[in-house]
Formats: C-alpha cells, structure tokens, sequence
C-alpha cells in the first residue's frame, strides 16, 4: 500500500483526498501556488509545497515541480484529482518515469480517449453505440458541409480535442454551417492548440447519462451505475444525480454494459466515466443512447455514485494503484437509494453568473446533508482558480427525499459577502418538471429567466431585516448569527433600513420564521432561500438608531419630492408614504404597519436632514 502521496490539484478535491488518504493511514503532501499559502488544503496535509505563482500555467500545471515536491518529500505516488494535469497523458507518463505511482489509468488509455474522433471509431470496432455522425480525416470545408447535409440538420459540430463544453456549435441549418464552422475551429485552435472537428447529429430531446467505471491491473473492470448530469448552463454540468430518473432495468443494464466494453477496449485501470448522450424524446431506451467520450479520472459528481453505492472511490483509487485487485465484484454492486448533487459557485446569478471573489466573511452550511468543500470561514474566493465554494449532496431512499434534502441544504446557505449561486440551484430543484423527472440539456437554458432569483427583497424579507435590526439591544449581536431570532415578540419599535436605492421604516411585523441573518452596527444581512439581502441600517455616532414606534425618519440628507398621504389618513403596512430623493437615487418611505398618519412635517419640495422625524404612523388601537 502506498505510504505517502502527493495531490497534485487543489480545493475541494484536494481536501476530498486527503480525507480517504488520512483514514487510510496514508501521509499526504499538498502543493500550492501563492494565492494557496493558507488553504484549507495546505492546512489539512501532513506538508505542503510551494510550487510556483498564482496563475495556473505557472504552477499547478507545472507536472516537473509537482514531480519535483514529490521526490523532495519522499512521496511514493501522485494523485492528479481532476482539471489540471488528471487527463494529461505526458505527465502521467513522466510520473511513471520519475519512479512514482500514478494514482490514475495508464498514459496510453488517457490516449485513446484523448482525441473524439479516434476515441469513437474504437467505440465502434468495441460494439459501443455511437451518435451518428462524420469521423472523417478529410477536414475541407467542402467535405464538412456534404457530410453536415447527408446527416441532416440540426448538426453538432465538435472540436475533437475539445472538452469543457468549448469547441461545440449547434448549426439548425445548412446556410449557417460554414460561419459556426470557422468559430469553431476558432476556439478549438486557442483551446486545445488544435482546429479538426467531428460531426454529429443533433439530438432534439437530449439527456446527458453517464456510467461510473472501475478497472484493475488484474483485467477486472466493473461498473458502478449511472448518473444523470442533464442539468447543465452552457454545457456545465449544475446538478447530478444517481440513479437516472426513468431509467429501467433493461435500459440500465444495456447502457452499463456498453461503458465496460467501452472501459475494456482502452484496458483501463482505475476510476473512469464514459459519458452517453440519450435521445429521451420517447424515455429513456437503449437503442437511443449513445457513446460521446470517456473522461479518463475521478469526476467532480462522484459522491452521488458513493452514496448510491456505499463505495469510497478514493480509497479504490488507492488499492488499485498500490496493486490490489478491485475490492467488490460486480454481483457485490448495487443501487441503495438516491443520491443528488449540486454544485454551489461563487458566481451572480443576477449579475450574468459573474464569478464573484473575495474573502468569506461568514460560511455556514445546514448540518444534514455531506459537504465537499475546499474553502473554511475567512478563506478567500480567488480569480485564479474555479470559483466553487462546495458539492452540497443529498441522498434519500427515493428521489424525493434526496431532492427535499438538498432543498434544505441550498435554502440554508449562508456565505457573506460573497455572492452565489444557491438561490439559482434551490429554485431548479422546486422547479415542477424537475421534481417530476422531465428534463434534458436544455432544461436550465429554457427557464433561465424564472430560475434566476432579482436579488431584490420582497416584503417578508424586509420585515424580517427589521425584525433582525429591532432584535434586544442588551444582546450581543455584533457579527453574530441570529438563527434563534425570537420574531414572535411584539414590536416595540420600528427602524429605517436601505436597500437597493429605495428606504423603509418598518417594525418587523410579519417576518420569515424560519430566515436566518447577521447583524452589525452598520448593516443587516438576512438568508433566505439560498439568498443574501443586505439592507443599510441608519446610523448616528456609530450605534444603532432606531426610531420609536412608527416614526418616519430621514435615512440620509435629501429632498422630499413626492408625498402621498395627509394627516389623519390610514394606512396599511408596506404603503407607501413619500419619496425622498438622495444620491441620485429615489427612496420610497413606507409605513412600517396599520395605522394613522399624524405629524406629517414636510411637503414635495422640502429638503430634509438626515434622521430627521418627516411624519408618525400611528397604531389602530383594538
């Protein structure tokens, strides 16, 4: 068994690793780039490396200083994770020269699957279904448009060295090929250093299926079942699941079948997936699924094929590299449960999912639920590296349960200031075609616009920022979470809170029970439903200053430009009762309950000082 190994990558899979590594009593050694030097991976290791500056190219993707850290720290092997260097064929190869163990299949199975169109023409010779389509040497535009027209439109044009969904066109018809051709090629040249492409027909109701594949120096190679990454935002996977939903025995049986011939034609050792892509425009059936490529590594979903499976891959991983045999053979494999998995991005889904960086002031997680997660409260989302935060997954003994669990999980994030993508993720999985099982590749694509949460706060989430600022000033809530928040208590005062240009004054009636926030002399966040609202507190000499009752303040200076009520009027919780202009900006002051406006102080045109008292809602009285 190995002693000590080297985890070439970073993160949470280099965390994800460690863990296996360390209940198998295995030393680990961790490498890191400036911008790394207090990770959570470099923290967690028995040692770490330096290996060279922040960008990428000039470290993690260095395999002579990774090959060098591990001769310097006598580790016996190197695991690569996944990205980087884990399909890099010529590093395996240089590892395996070095004298080290490559925790991975062998450089010529990494070969074999390194470029589409060879990879399928062995699929074929191997019995593996693949999509119809052109695999041809002669590359003319010519030939490409003929071949485009004989497998009928719409067509996928693919890079052949391409991955990560670059390199990819979807043409709908013949006048469009050769321009969505020559983008193609484009991006495949500055992608992969190389322009040739393939052709195939496109799918119309497509569901992305992959299989789990496991193989041995001893010619063993077993499956571990399916999994479903349909859910996808520009051909990146967002949620996975295991089993497939819809997925019947036969079918299932059929398609795992094909991955082992497809894993034996490559002699494959170690942990791989070949990935399908399924015309499921009549369910899912094995006549319609076909071989798209194999990724020759651990992939980012592999937890919901541990949870369905009871199998740690890493560990597996690490037996079969030190020599062992696979531990279970394929009658000791079955399916238990349902296993779901999303991927929560540091990124704004209303802001065009911008990757969103900077230092986690506040990270927290439900308890229920398994996390990956290479980042710890007051690490720092860098704009190096890929911008994930976790793998929030679920599992369940139906589809249900897991998918109710993860419900909880993506409502109860809290990240601070950072921006994610959790409120996106909780509203696909509430989604009704997504609880029912009827999605494909396109599913997130068509209903962008209702799954992308405003970022503006509705009215409950007001309240409950007021709630959050009238909580009991003998407490000590600076920074604090508030999740215990006792929001049944009567209002005993109203305060003036900003958000998004617009100003409130409100009591804290009718908050969200079950909403969680932080809370400082400045400001209040609340969390609900995966979302971060922050709402500006008014100030003076730095403390908090709330209002009394259903007095109406000025937040900050300006003028009043409209006002809507008179003394003596009633008004309802919410109404609006004018608007100050401040900044550029307009901010509506609404009644923070049921009452009776009185002492109104000013009239459209009046300018006004900051916390000055502009009018008094009034209680009605029982």
């Amino acid at each position: 068994m190995i002693q000590k190994l080297l985890i070439a990558n970073r993160g949470e899979i280099a965390c994800r690793i460690i863990r296996t590594a360390r209940e198998m009593g295995i030393a680990t050694v961790a490498v890191y780039s400036d911008a790394d030097a207090k990770a959570l991976h470099v923290r967690s290791a028995d040692e770490a490396v330096h290996i060279g500056p922040s960008p990428a190219a000039d470290s993690y993707l260095l395999g002579e200083k990774i090959i060098a850290a591990a001769k310097q720290t006598g580790a016996e092997a190197i695991h690569p994770g996944y990205g980087f260097l884990s399909e890099n064929a010529g590093f395996a190869q240089a590892v395996i020269d070095a004298g080290l163990i490559w925790v991975g299949p062998k450089p010529a199975s990494i070969e074999a699957m390194g470029l589409k169109d060879a990879a399928k023409e062995r699929m074929i010779a191997a019995g593996v279904p693949v999509t119809p389509g052109y695999l041809g040497e002669d590359q003319s535009v010519e030939r490409l448009k003929k071949e485009a027209n004989a497998i009928g439109y719409p067509v996928l044009i693919k890079a052949v060295a391409g991955g990560g969904g670059k390199g990819m066109r979807k043409v709908d018809a013949a006048a469009d090929f050769e321009a969505a051709l020559e983008s193609c090629r484009r991006e495949a040249k500055a992608s992969f250093s190389n322009d040739e492409v393939l052709l195939e027909k496109w799918i119309t109701s497509p569901r992305h299926i992959e299989v789990q594949v496991f193989g041995d120096s001893h010619g063993n190679v077993v499956h571990l079942f399916e999994r479903d990454c349909s859910l996808q935002r520009r051909h990146q996977k967002v949620i996975e699941e295991a089993p497939a939903p819809g997925m019947d025995e036969a079918t299932r049986e059929a398609i795992c079948a094909a991955a082992v011939r497809a894993a034996e034609a490559v002699d494959y050792e170690g942990a791989g997936t070949i990935e399908f892509i399924a015309d499921a425009s009549e369910g899912l059936r094995a006549d319609r699924i076909f071989f798209m490529e194999m990724n020759t590594r651990l992939q980012v979903e592999h937890p919901v094929t541990e949870e369905i499976t009871g199998v740690d891959l890493v560990e597996w991983q690490l037996r079969v590299a030190s020599g062992e045999p696979i531990p279970l053979k394929q009658e000791d494999l079955s399916i238990d449960g349902w296993a779901i998995e999303a991927r929560l991005y540091a990124e704004d889904p209303a802001k065009g999912f911008l990757p969103s960086t900077g230092r986690l002031d506040h990270l927290e997680f439900v308890e229920e639920g398994r996390v990956e997660t290479g980042v710890e409260e007051g690490d720092a989302i860098s704009p190096f590296y890929d911008p994930m935060v976790a793998k929030l997954v679920s599992w369940g003994e139906t589809r249900d349960e897991a998918i109710e669990g993860l419900d909880a999980m993506t409502a109860g994030v809290e990240v601070w200031p950072v921006r994610t993508n959790a409120g996106f993720l909780n509203r696909a999985l509430n989604d009704p075609d997504f609880v029912m099982g009827n999605l494909d590749t396109g599913f997130i694509g068509e209903r962008l616009d209702s799954l992308v949460p405003t970022g503006e706060p509705d009215e409950e989430v007001w309240q409950t920022a007021a709630a959050f600022a009238l909580f009991d000033e003998d407490e000590d809530t600076e920074g604090s979470s508030l999740s215990g928040f006792r929001l049944n208590a009567e209002p005993r005062r109203s305060v003036a809170l900003a958000n998004g240009g617009e100003t409130r004054t409100l009591s804290g009636e009718g908050a969200l029970p079950e909403a969680t926030g932080l809370l400082d002399a400045e400001s209040v966040i609340v969390f609900d439903e995966g979302m971060a609202y922050d709402f500006a507190l008014s100030t003076r000499g730095g403390g908090h200053h709330h209002a009394h009752d259903g007095d109406i303040i000025a937040p900050m200076p300006g003028k009043v430009i409209a006002v809507d009520v008179a003394d003596g009027d009633s008004v309802t919780a919410g109404q609006r009762l004018m608007v100050l202009e401040a900044m550029k900006m307009e901010h509506a002051l609404t009644a923070p309950f049921d009452g009776t406006v009185t002492g109104l102080s000013v009239s459209a045109g009046s300018q006004v000082q900051v916390e000055a008292v502009l009018a008094v809602v009034e209680p009605i009285e029982e």
